[in-house]
C-alpha cells in the first residue's frame, strides 16, 4: 500500500483517540509576521517518508541548505515515521515540544486547528502574490485548506484515485478504453469473456474500496457532505452511482472475493493477469513494476450517467503551528521551501504528485505519462471528502477517511447486502452518530 493510504488509516487514529484526549484551549492566530508561541531555536520541521529511501535524503538536504536573513532562525530536519505518527504529533504539540513546521495526516491540520494550536497560513499566502507562488498552484488546491477562520495549512503533495487499465488485456478483449459508464461497463463484460475482472476492488481491512466507491459518486455529482459540511448521503447522485457498482458486481464483473482483500491482494491479481481495470493509486503502474510497469496505464475521467466527471483526491499539505521561535521565521521557511521542492519529483522519489504548476511541467516530471495524465485530466474534476458541498476539508471528514464504517460501507455494497439506499442510509446514520458523539 502507498504512504498516503498509510497516513489515512493512521490518522483515523487521532481523530478517535490521541486528539480527543488532549482537552486543548481554543485560541487562532491570523498567520502574520509576529512572534511565536514561545519556542526556541531554529525551526524544527518535521516532515513524512512520502516517498523511497531517497526522499529523506534530498528532502533534508533542502532544508538543511537553508540560509535565513540576518535576525531569522535556521532549520532542523526529522523525519517522523508513518508508525504511531499520529501519538507523536500529539504527544509533541500538547506538549510545545512539537515543531514549527511540518506536514502530517491529511487532516491533521483541520484537528489542530480547532486546539488552537495552528498558525493559520494567510499571511504567508498573501506574500506570496508578489514572488510568484501563489499562481502556481494548481486550479482549486489552496481552497481545499480554506477555513471560515483562515488558511489551515499549504497544499502539498497529492493523492487522486484514478482509473487504471491495462493495454493489452483490453486489446485481447476486444475494447477500447472506456470515455464513459456505459463504455466502462461494455470493456467489463468483454473482460469478462477472457477471464478477467474489469471492476478491481480491495474491500477489506487493508483495501481502499470505500475509496473507489466514493469517488464514483463524487463521478457522479455525489459525495458525503453538503454545503453546511453535514452528511447528506441519501442522494439520486449517490443512489444512481451505487446502483452502478452493484450492477457491476452483479454481473460478475469484480472477483467475489473483493470483500476481503487488501491492496497486496489487488496487486496480485494484477500480477496474475486476473485484474483488466481498477480505480486506485497514482503510483499503481510503478508499484506493480516489471512488464506491468508499462502496460497499465491511465485511462480518462469517465462521464457519469448525469454526465458528470469526477474522482477524489487527497491534498496532503504543510502546516505551521503557534509554537514557534518567531511566525516570520515559519513563514521566511516555508517560502525558501517551496521554491526549492522541486528536485523531490524531478529527481522522482516517490513523493507523490506536485502541486505546482511549475514542477508539474518539468521534463522530468513529464517523462513519467501516467504521473503527467493525472495531472493534466484528473486533477482539473477531482474533489475531496469535502464533496459535493464544497472543496475545503474540516474537522469531521477525519470520520470518513478510512475509518471502520467506511470498510463496513464498501463491504455491504460489494456482497450485495443492502441496497443503494439503505446502505446509504446506515452510513449516514453511522456518521451522524459519530460527529455528535
Amino acid at each position: 500500500m502507498t504512504t498516503t493510504q498509510i497516513s489515512r488509516r493512521a490518522f483515523a487514529a487521532i481523530a478517535g483517540g490521541a486528539f480527543a484526549t488532549l482537552g486543548l484551549a481554543a485560541c487562532s492566530t491570523g498567520g502574520g509576521g509576529g512572534a511565536g508561541g514561545g519556542a526556541k531555536g531554529p525551526i524544527k520541521f518535521w516532515n513524512m517518508p512520502w516517498g523511497a529511501s531517497e526522499f529523506p535524503k534530498i528532502d533534508q538536504q533542502i532544508t538543511t541548505a537553508y540560509k535565513p536573513k540576518s535576525g531569522l532562525p535556521s532549520a532542523t530536519y526529522q523525519s517522523v515515521q508513518w508508525q504511531a505518527f499520529n501519538q507523536t504529533f500529539a504527544t509533541a504539540v500538547a506538549a510545545n515540544t512539537g515543531p514549527a513546521v511540518s506536514s502530517g495526516g491529511g487532516t491533521q491540520a483541520f484537528k489542530f486547528a480547532e486546539q488552537g494550536k495552528i498558525a493559520y497560513a494567510d499571511g504567508l499566502l498573501e506574500s506570496w502574490k508578489s514572488n510568484g507562488l501563489y499562481d502556481d498552484f494548481l486550479p482549486g488546491l489552496l481552497d481545499t485548506m480554506k477555513t471560515p477562520k483562515g488558511y489551515v495549512a499549504v497544499p502539498y503533495n497529492l493523492d487522486m484515485r484514478v482509473l487504471w487499465y491495462s493495454k493489452s488485456l483490453l486489446e485481447k478483449a476486444g475494447v477500447q478504453p472506456p470515455t464513459d459508464w456505459q463504455s466502462h461497463m461494455d470493456a467489463c463484460a468483454a473482460l469478462k469473456k477472457i477471464g478477467v475482472y474489469g471492476l478491481g476492488l480491495s474491500g477489506g481491512a487493508q483495501g481502499n474500496a470505500f475509496q473507489a466507491i466514493v469517488g464514483w459518486m463524487i463521478n457522479n455529482g455525489g459525495g458525503i457532505f453538503d454545503e453546511e459540511q453535514k452528511p447528506n448521503l441519501v442522494t439520486p447522485e449517490n443512489i444512481e452511482a451505487i446502483e452502478y457498482v452493484q450492477e457491476l458486481v452483479r454481473k460478475g464483473y469484480a472477483d467475489p472475493r473483493s470483500t476481503g482483500y487488501s491492496t497486496a491482494n489487488t496487486q496480485a491479481q494484477w500480477k496474475a493477469g486476473t485484474f483488466g481495470m481498477q480505480v486506485e493509486a497514482p503510483g499503481l503502474a510503478a508499484q506493480l513494476g516489471g512488464t506491468l510497469a508499462k502496460d497499465v496505464v491511465v485511462g480518462d475521467p469517465l462521464t457519469s450517467a448525469s454526465g458528470k466527471k469526477g474522482a477524489l483526491s487527497f491534498p496532503n499539505n504543510i502546516m505551521m503551528y503557534t509554537n514557534t521561535p518567531t511566525q516570520r521565521g515559519s513563514e521566511a521557511f516555508l517560502t525558501y521551501y517551496f521554491k526549492n521542492m522541486a528536485p523531490l519529483w524531478t529527481q522522482h522519489t516517490g513523493i507523490g504528485l506536485p502541486v505546482l504548476k511549475s514542477i508539474a511541467a518539468t521534463p522530468e516530471f513529464r517523462s513519467d505519462a501516467n504521473s503527467a495524465k493525472i495531472i493534466d485530466a484528473w486533477q482539473p474534476v477531482a474533489k475531496t471528502w469535502a464533496a459535493p458541498g464544497g472543496l475545503a476539508q474540516f474537522a469531521n471528514v477525519s470520520y470518513v477517511d478510512s475509518t471502520p464504517p467506511m470498510t463496513t460501507f464498501a463491504q455491504n455494497i460489494i456482497a450485495l447486502k443492502m441496497s443503494p439506499k439503505e446502505t446509504l442510509t446506515a452510513l449516514q446514520k453511522s456518521l451522524d452518530a459519530s460527529i455528535k458523539s
